[in-house]
């Protein structure tokens, strides 16, 4: 994988992680449940921390990160977050878990990118954060009433 391919990798990963903490505004907000709205918001931490050390990655290499604000499509998830945290937790969870779905799967394709030894390792932990992410919202979901 030469230079431009990982700095193009990195920004995407990037800004997925920069939108998903975008959409977990949306949902801890009408999260009542004390112990979701506390690991959602440990969700959310990580995400900020994925962006931090992608990001450091990124200008080790000499690019430039993207800003923190959501591209389109990053609108369109956090819309989409809002709306249907709207109907409470269980409109939240649901929609974080489709978001959390897209994470995962984005994580796991580039996971098996050929990336240098110390960015495949980051993402490889990013991607293990995706997936025990996934698994709460999934285990917690049958939990809630509509």
């Amino acid at each position: 994988m030469n230079r431009d391919d990982i700095l193009d990798q990195l920004e995407k990963l990037i800004q997925l992680d920069v939108d998903a903490t975008h959409a977990y505004d949306q949902a801890i907000k009408n999260v009542n449940e004390v112990v979701i709205k506390d690991k959602l918001i440990q969700f959310q931490a990580d995400h900020r921390k994925h962006i931090d050390l992608l990001s450091a990655k990124l200008l080790e290499l000499g690019g430039t990160p993207p800003e923190l604000t959501s591209d389109f499509k990053g609108f369109l998830i956090s819309g989409f977050t809002a709306l249907r945290s709207l109907t409470g937790s269980k409109g939240a969870l649901e929609a974080m878990e489709s978001n959390e779905r897209l994470t995962t799967s984005r994580y796991e394709e580039a996971s098996k990118l050929d990336f240098p030894v110390d960015i495949s390792a980051i993402v490889r932990a990013n991607y293990a954060d995706e997936q025990r992410h996934l698994s709460f919202i999934r285990e917690a979901l049958p939990t809630l009433r509509k």
